[in-house]
This record gives C-alpha cells, sequence and structure tokens, in this order.
C-alpha cells in the first residue's frame, strides 16, 4: 500500500500502476520531504515529478502546500493511475503528460520550484545526465532538484548551474539533493 504520509491529505491511499514502476516508500518519502521542507517552504511551490508512476512525490508535496504539480510519466498504464490518484484526492492543481522525460525536457515551457526525478534503476548515468541537462533551463532561481536512484549507482551527473547538496542512503535507494548555485 501506497499513502501519502502528511500534509491536507496525509494518510490517504494511492492506487499503483500494476507493474512497472517502484514507488518511493513511505519512510524514504517521509525522510525526503524533512530534509526539503528544511531547505524551503512548499507553499506555493511549482513542481515537476519526472518518471512519476503513481505520483507518490509530487501528491506528497501539494499535500504539503505545494500549488501546482506536473506528472511526466510515458506508460499509459501509469498515467491512467495517475489521473486516478488526483480524482481520488480532489486534486486539481495537476497536469498529467504522458512522454518520456527525456522528450518532455527537451520542449520549453515553465519553470519549477522543485524537480523530483526517480527513474528506473535501469537508467543509465548518459540518458539521466540528457533528463538532468534538459531540466535544468527550467529550474526557478533556488529550485531543489531531488534525484533518487539505486545505492549501487554513481552520484547523478548534476547538470551546470546545480550544486549537489547532499546524499542519504536507504537500503537499495539513495537519494540526492542538488540546488540552483545563486551564481547559476
Amino acid at each position: 500500500m501506497t499513502r501519502i504520509v502528511a500534509g491536507a491529505a496525509g494518510g490517504r491511499r494511492l492506487k499503483v500502476p500494476p507493474k512497472g514502476t517502484r514507488p518511493t516508500s513511505e519512510r524514504v518519502r517521509e525522510a525526503l520531504f524533512s530534509s526539503l521542507e528544511a531547505m524551503m517552504d512548499l507553499d506555493g511551490a511549482r513542481v515537476l515529478d519526472l518518471y512519476a508512476g503513481s505520483g507518490a512525490l509530487g501528491f506528497e508535496a501539494l499535500s504539503r502546500g505545494a500549488e501546482h504539480a506536473t506528472f511526466v510519466e510515458s506508460d499509459k498504464r501509469a498515467v491512467e493511475v495517475l489521473k486516478s490518484n488526483a480524482k481520488d484526492l480532489g486534486l486539481a492543481n495537476v497536469t498529467v503528460v504522458n512522454r518520456t522525460a527525456e522528450a518532455f525536457v527537451a520542449g520549453e515551457g515553465e519553470e519549477f520550484d522543485v524537480v523530483f526525478a526517480d527513474p528506473p534503476y535501469a537508467v543509465g548515468d548518459e540518458e539521466l545526465a540528457k533528463v538532468l541537462a534538459g531540466v535544468a533551463p527550467r529550474l526557478a532561481g533556488d529550485a531543489v532538484l531531488v534525484v533518487e536512484r539505486a545505492s549501487r549507482s554513481a552520484e547523478p551527473p548534476w547538470p551546470g548551474g546545480v550544486e549537489p547538496l547532499r546524499a542519504k542512503k536507504y537500503g537499495d535507494t539513495t537519494v540526492y539533493w542538488g540546488r540552483v548555485r545563486a551564481d547559476g
């Protein structure tokens, strides 16, 4: 079972796609958001959830005060689950995009205050580097970029203008935080 940890929708359950996704565990999300909220105020934030799956990260941010979340997911079944979760949670400030993360960040668009990139563990460094480089121009002035990877993987290839802040290992998952540099 996947559920929202805290905030307005705290305790509410999320549907999970039947296969092909790996929702961020409740323990990791709780720790991730504790760290994120120590860095910034989520109230009014615009959030991008790449490789969204069930949308657990983006919905958690909305529950904790984010203004809007854009969910990017390439799997059509997962997209239907995302739409269903948004409807079940009563969240209208959601955009669901059925594209690959790489295709989404290649286009122009709005800026985001928080970006979650939780690619499948099979996504390699080169592909992730392209996605992170593509999202860099869409990061707001003091944006936070959170990348979740398998602990056996290398640190993410941070794009220019993003300073790595910290990493925390949770079993087979490591969460990395980066922030747009002031001189960025």
